[in-house]
């Protein structure tokens, strides 16, 4: 693949990420080869420490910590031999806008999961918890904007890296058995429910977790998988797959996991389902039979959503939101939309 292809596949992800298009195109019509991306992104998000550094402002700071953070995670989507330094630089620079931004924010971390709760000082002044699982090649950094839509709406979010994602991809490798990580973070947390997102893979999570686990009361999936057949998957997949994974022989077991067929009748809790017509990747079947077998699913498909719907945000954000402080608030009057005061 030319690093002009690989660009325009990473287009809506990377804005919806939070890149400024621009730039992004500046930076990327720069380069040569895919083997450039990563150093090159990187020195963008050098950049964004230099102005922080700069900056007048805790304000200004702390904006441009975050888009190093941004910068840095989407360094790691393609394949470098630093690509575990610029999962830690993400990881600090996301730490630091935090202590300047929302001095409240607290660092959460496990034997198999770390990230960042934040919200309300006060949990008990929250609508509800909710954990955010990101997928094969994302990170907690990655769905910033989805931790605002959540937070506007009065919720706590857990924005975590568990086995093989983010920050822990250095030290750990994925696990299909994903339900004992967010147990545990449950246990961390300190709270006797949670609502849950999983995005991309983080689908497959997600709905496992949401069939395993049962402090979940509300969860949504982006871009799941209902199952995988490795034969048929992409190479570039198979390749990252690989590298997060352990080897290709871990990943075609991990792959031969990833099958929500028994599981998906178990999910009680309200299940949204979200999914872009545009989604269409061999070997990868989508998650609209996960939202007609789940007792409680619904299915929100976007014709021309691509994956991870970066280049649909408005047809499915705000309703991903709302459903999750929906039923978390527990109330079919929508007593989760507070008065303004």
């Amino acid at each position: 693949m030319s690093v002009a292809e690989f660009a325009a596949a990473q287009w809506t992800r990377a804005t919806g990420a939070g890149l400024d298009p621009h730039e992004y195109r500046h930076v990327t019509g720069g380069l040569t080869s895919v083997s450039d991306w990563g150093p090159a992104f990187e020195a963008i998000g050098h950049a964004y420490l230099r102005r922080a550094q700069r900056a007048a402002s805790a304000v200004s700071a702390g904006g441009y910590l975050t888009m190093a953070a941004r910068w840095f995670h989407v360094a790691t989507l393609a394949p470098y031999p630093e690509a575990h330094r610029a999962a830690a630089l993400a990881d600090e620079a996301l730490g630091r806008a935090l202590a300047v931004r929302e001095p409240a924010a607290r660092r959460v971390s496990g034997a198999g999961f770390t990230g960042w709760l934040r919200g309300p000082a006060d949990p008990a002044q929250a609508v509800g918890t909710v954990i955010v699982v990101p997928g094969l090649d994302s990170a907690k950094e990655e769905f910033l904007d989805l931790a605002s839509a959540l937070l506007a709406r009065g919720l706590a979010v857990f924005a975590m890296d568990g086995p093989g994602q983010g920050v822990l991809a250095a030290t750990s490798t994925l696990r299909a058995d994903y339900e004992q990580v967010v147990g545990e973070a449950i246990d961390a947390l300190g709270v006797a429910r949670v609502g849950l997102v999983g995005l991309s893979l983080g689908g497959y999570f997600a709905a496992r977790t949401a069939a395993l686990e049962p402090r979940v009361a509300a969860a949504a999936t982006v871009s799941g998988p209902f199952r995988l057949d490795w034969a048929h998957l992409p190479p570039p997949v198979r390749e990252v797959m690989a590298r997060r994974a352990g080897g290709t022989a871990a990943a075609r077991e991990f792959a031969g996991q990833v099958d929500l067929a028994a599981l998906a009748p178990r999910i009680t809790a309200p299940l949204l389902v979200v999914d872009g017509g545009r989604d269409l990747i061999p070997g990868v079947t989508d998650a609209a039979p996960l939202a007609r077998l789940a007792p409680s699913g619904t299915y929100l498909s976007v014709p021309h959503g691509d994956h991870l719907l970066g280049n649909a945000r408005p047809d499915w954000l705000a309703p991903l939101a709302d459903h999750l402080a929906h039923h978390l608030a527990g109330d079919a009057e929508g007593a989760w939309r507070r008065p303004a005061h």
